[in-house]
């Protein structure tokens, strides 16, 4: 029999089987254990299980023992040097004006390494970068490019719904996510909506799937005719966590109705109004236009005959009456005047040339 034991190496991380040997291990215990890159420190993640030696997994390496101060005190004095090694990396690569980012830095247990997570769109040529960086920190230097997920795992940050991402909190494995999850959800085909922080889509959208189509089997698809009470009905929308649908008429109105209601065939019966609820106010009458207003007042006025009379009366003292000017004379008329005037002008002329002898 083995005694096997899960361990994480960061918040949120791949967990990994391990020996426990006889060591006494509880959930959230640091422990020292030799891997392949050497030696690291690791977080419990459950008690010891014991399994049969051959179903236990093959290749185990050992829990070396549980972590000592001093072994926490290193492993601070690793997350300073990180910092420092991330900075100097980062003025490098902005020297050599390199297509990369990068991610972290970080340093083995023992110091015997040095590992820079980088992502960029291409293969990258670093290896002059990569002496620049042994020259100056003296020990073995590993670039490894990751990917926009990894890079929002370390990185970490908070998500559209305001919590910490569930990839560096929880998650240990990313699992595959598709646009088939966000269809079924009803949810809005948006990329800045369904996206996380990495720019790939949510996470969450896996979490409810299976959910979604359990209840989704229950009821009738968009577009089918359905037949209840003597009537037939197209479904023509869905409500899936309430388990409702919405079913057009033969005449064109519109019903919401249950699974029950659809199997058992009856017409939903509406239900009474409440005994202490409010009437319903009776509906205003369209205000009368303004122009129609003013003709019905002085037809009928308000306040009686003498008020209308003062009324006219002081529009008349602020406005003068002026005569109306006389309508111009017919065209008739002023082309009979002109002709007329032409004939007295020529018999004029004719009186006056002389008589010749």
């Amino acid at each position: 029999m083995l005694r096997i034991v899960s361990l994480k190496f960061r918040i949120a991380g791949k967990h990994y089987d391990f020996n426990a040997m006889e060591l006494p291990l509880e959930a959230g215990d640091q422990v020292v254990v030799e891997t392949d890159r050497g030696r690291a420190m690791a977080i419990v993640v459950a008690p010891p299980r014991e399994l049969e030696d051959n179903k236990s997994p093959q290749d185990l390496k050992d829990v070396l023992r549980l972590a000592t101060e001093e072994d926490r005190a290193l492993a601070t004095a690793n997350s300073t040097r990180e910092r420092e090694a991330f900075k100097f990396c980062q003025q490098r690569i902005q020297e050599r004006k390199m297509d990369m980012k990068l991610v972290r830095a970080e340093y083995l247990f023992d110091g015997s390494k040095v590992v820079f997570y980088f992502t960029a769109d291409g293969r990258v040529d670093f290896r002059d970068l990569v002496k620049d960086l042994a020259h100056y920190f003296h020990t073995r230097i590993e670039m490894r490019q990751i990917g926009v997920r990894d890079e929002a795992k370390l990185t970490g940050g908070l998500g559209i719904c305001g919590r910490e991402l569930c990839c560096c909190t929880f998650l240990t494995d990313f699992a595959p996510v598709s646009v088939k999850m966000a269809k079924e959800q009803g949810l809005a085909l948006n990329p800045n909506k369904i996206s996380g922080q990495c720019g790939r889509l949510l996470c969450c959208l896996a979490y409810e799937y299976e959910t979604y189509c359990s209840m989704k089997k229950a009821l009738p698809k968009c577009g089918r005719k359905i037949t209840f009470g003597n009537r037939e009905a197209e479904v023509i929308d869905q409500s899936i966590l309430a388990q409702k649908v919405t079913v057009r008429l033969d005449d064109g109105s519109r019903m919401q109705l249950t699974v029950a209601q659809i199997e058992s065939g009856e017409l939903p019966i509406p239900e009474p109004a409440a005994a202490g609820a409010r009437p319903s106010r009776p509906k205003r009458e369209p205000r009368e236009p303004r122009e129609q207003k003013e003709q019905r007042e002085t037809r009928e006025p308000r306040g009686g005959r003498g008020k209308s009379v003062a009324k006219e009366e002081r529009s008349s003292e602020r406005k003068p009456q002026q005569p109306k000017p006389e309508p111009p004379p017919p065209i008739a008329e002023i082309a009979a005047d002109s002709d007329q005037a032409a004939r007295k002008s020529t018999s004029r002329r004719r009186r006056r040339r002389p008589k010749r002898t």
